[in-house]
């Protein structure tokens, strides 16, 4: 009976052929994995953003104090939401960090393609808990003004925050 030594593995274009199908396939895959992530990103960070509206109010309440939200550039509020909340009592001047608040949280930058946008300087809180002025909405839109993944929190005037049931939400730049 003769023996044949059988060499087991892949030959050269067994390889080549299976690396062109998973570099295709993977092709095929990254924009809608794109999608999701920004979905997924969105979807997070408007959670987020809720929870640090949430936690203002509570603390002006349990402090009795007036409470700002706002993104901090030199201590002061900007306009550039994207650069992460800062949650702080404010017994000085308003919107203003200064020597006689203090910060109670900050939340990291968002990510650097997305576009937040409130159409107030600041959140602010009374010590009761109510919202100062109107109401306000803050709008999160992952990658792009108009992305279909885009999410809004609506702070008001009651000073509850609640998420936005609009299926179309554009951000301004």
């Amino acid at each position: 009976m003769p023996h044949f030594n059988h060499i087991k593995g892949f030959n050269l274009i067994e390889l080549i052929v299976t690396m062109l199908i998973v570099t295709l396939m993977s092709l095929i895959a990254i924009p809608s994995f794109t999608a999701l992530i920004e979905q997924v990103r969105a979807s997070s960070n408007i959670k987020v953003i809720q929870q640090t509206i949430q936690l203002g109010r509570n603390m002006a309440i349990s402090y009795g104090s007036r409470v700002t939200i706002c993104p901090l550039v030199d201590n002061l509020c900007s306009s550039d939401w994207s650069i992460g909340l800062s949650v702080f009592i404010d017994h000085g001047k308003k919107n203003q960090l200064d020597a006689s608040d203090r910060l109670l949280q900050q939340t990291s930058p968002f990510h650097e393609n997305d576009y937040i946008d409130y159409n107030r300087p600041a959140i602010r809180f009374q010590p009761d808990g109510l919202a100062s002025g109107t109401n306000g909405t803050l709008t999160y839109c992952p990658g792009s003004v108009d992305s279909p993944y885009s999410k809004a929190v609506i702070v008001n005037q009651a000073g509850r925050a609640r998420m936005s049931k609009k299926k179309t939400i554009v951000c301004k730049i």
